[in-house]
C-alpha cells in the first residue's frame, strides 16, 4: 500500500493506493468527486482510500488529482505492460482513454467540464503518465465525465498488468526527485 499526504494552506489530502478488488473509502466532501474516484478505483481494480478537505472545490479537485497521481506513480511496479486503452459507452456518451505509465507526463483532452479536465491533467502530470481522452459522443456532461473516469480506470488496470519485462528500449529510467518532491 502506498500512502501520500499533501497539505497546503488550501487543502489537506491523504491517499492510500494498492492492488485489490476496486474497493475503498472516498471522502472529499464533494459528492460528484467522491463518485468519480470510487468509479475510477472500481474500474482500475485498485484499493483506494481518499480523505480530503479544502477551501474551494477547484483546489480540492486539483490537489486530490495531484495526490492520486503521485501515489499511482510511487505504487507502479517495474515490469508492467505500461500501456492501456479502453472505450466506454454510457448512455449518450462514448469516451476513449489511452494511457502510458512510462514516466512521460502529458495530457490531451478535453472533457466538457473544466474542473474534471483539470483533474485529468493534474493526475497525468503527477502520475508521470501520458493520458489521451477522446469524447467521441455525448451531450450530458455527467455521462461524459463518468465515462472518462471509467475508461481511464480500465486503461490503468490494463497498463498495470505484469509483463515480466521492461517495456522500453531505454530500459529502466531513473529519476532524481530532490527538486520535484517539494512540488507534490
Amino acid at each position: 500500500m502506498t500512502v501520500i499526504t499533501r497539505e497546503t494552506r488550501e487543502t489537506r489530502v491523504r491517499v492510500e493506493i494498492g492492488a485489490g478488488s476496486g474497493e475503498g473509502t472516498i471522502d472529499t466532501s464533494v459528492r460528484f468527486l467522491d463518485h468519480m474516484l470510487a468509479t475510477f478505483a472500481r474500474y482500475a481494480g485498485l484499493e483506494l482510500s481518499v480523505t480530503a478537505r479544502g477551501d474551494l472545490p477547484h483546489h480540492l479537485i486539483e490537489d486530490t488529482a495531484i495526490a492520486i497521481g503521485a501515489a499511482l506513480e510511487q505504487f507502479r511496479p517495474a515490469g508492467i505492460v505500461r500501456y492501456g486503452e479502453r472505450t466506454i459507452p454510457m448512455d449518450d456518451a462514448l469516451v476513449h482513454a489511452c494511457i502510458d505509465l512510462g514516466g512521460r507526463p502529458f495530457y490531451r483532452g478535453p472533457l466538457p467540464s473544466t474542473l474534471y479536465d483539470h483533474w485529468m491533467r493534474s493526475f497525468a502530470d503527477h502520475a508521470r503518465a501520458t493520458v489521451h481522452l477522446r469524447v467521441l459522443r455525448g451531450r450530458d456532461r455527467h455521462h461524459v465525465v463518468e465515462a472518462a473516469f471509467k475508461a481511464l480506470g480500465l486503461a490503468v488496470r490494463d497498463a498495470l498488468v505484469a509483463s515480466g519485462a521492461i517495456m522500453s528500449t531505454k530500459g529502466t529510467v531513473q529519476w532524481d526527485d530532490r527538486v520535484s518532491a517539494g512540488e507534490r
